[in-house]
């Protein structure tokens, strides 16, 4: 039997439940503590195993792209800080996202 590699997570609704919360912010970029509802999602996907992982959004959901896309600054500044467990950490989860 194949193992499981990806993953696809739909996040294209419009969040009308939540509103007026959801008026400013997507649902899934919503907060659970300290980090957006869509980043547990991602992180329990990586921890079973994905290897690949597609995000499919709707129109007007530019913070979920927004939240994993490349930070080039970002990594330069955890580089040049010397964090490199932390610099691992954001090359590994940006490299398997894929935002449709």
């Amino acid at each position: 039997m194949k193992k499981v590699r990806k993953a696809i997570i739909p996040a294209a609704g419009l969040g009308t439940r939540f509103l007026p919360a959801t008026k400013a912010l997507p649902k899934e970029m919503l907060p659970i503590v300290n980090k957006p509802t869509i980043q547990y999602i991602v992180e329990e996907a990586v921890n079973a195993g994905m290897e690949e992982i597609i995000i499919v959004t709707g129109k007007g959901k530019r913070a979920i792209e927004d939240h994993f896309d490349y930070a080039y600054e970002l990594e330069q500044n955890l580089e040049h800080k010397g964090k490199l467990d932390l610099l691992e950490k954001v090359r590994e989860s940006s490299k398997s996202i894929f935002i449709t």
